[in-house]
């Protein structure tokens, strides 16, 4: 049976000064899930830098463009999906095709220097980027203790 969650989707246009506005979307649905003010935090910092990625990648100059931040809530964690493509999401579909990256992946912010796939993937729990048409990067945060719980169940079994 698959899991239920709520589902919020939000398009901005490809420019730096809706960055903020998904921050603090992000901010209201994360407390209201009860994640810790750190965790939120974090959540900022991550879905932040993959929005300001995607704003100065994905379009070349003056060519406008949009970028779709998806919101999948669950009960013990919250996944952010930042998609370049301007398409919606179909959750299901992403899923089947989405896998690791691999190394030699030609995504922008991997060419410079990782900094800020690094810096998702050291404040996020899960991170998967995907290149199709566009890059779309899941990210995926648990609230407190669930994660450790999860790994702890794994390691013993």
């Amino acid at each position: 049976m698959a899991e239920a969650f709520d589902y919020i989707e939000m398009k901005i246009p490809a420019k730096a000064e809706y960055v903020g506005v998904i921050r603090l979307t992000l901010s209201g649905i994360a407390s209201r899930m009860g994640f810790t003010y750190e965790l939120i935090e974090d959540l900022k910092i991550a879905v932040s830098e993959a929005t300001t990625n995607a704003v100065q990648h994905a379009y070349k100059e003056g060519e406008g463009g949009e970028i779709v931040v998806g919101f999948a809530l669950y009960e013990d964690r919250i996944e952010v999906m930042v998609a370049d493509s301007g398409q919606s999401f179909n959750l299901q579909q992403i899923r089947e095709e989405t896998g690791p990256y691999k190394e030699n992946v030609q995504i922008e912010f991997l060419r410079e220097g990782g900094l800020g796939l690094y810096l998702i993937e050291s404040l996020m729990d899960e991170v998967i980027v995907h290149q199709n048409e566009g890059v779309i990067v899941f990210m995926t945060k648990y609230l407190e203790g669930e994660q450790v719980e999860r790994n702890v169940e794994t390691i013993s079994t």
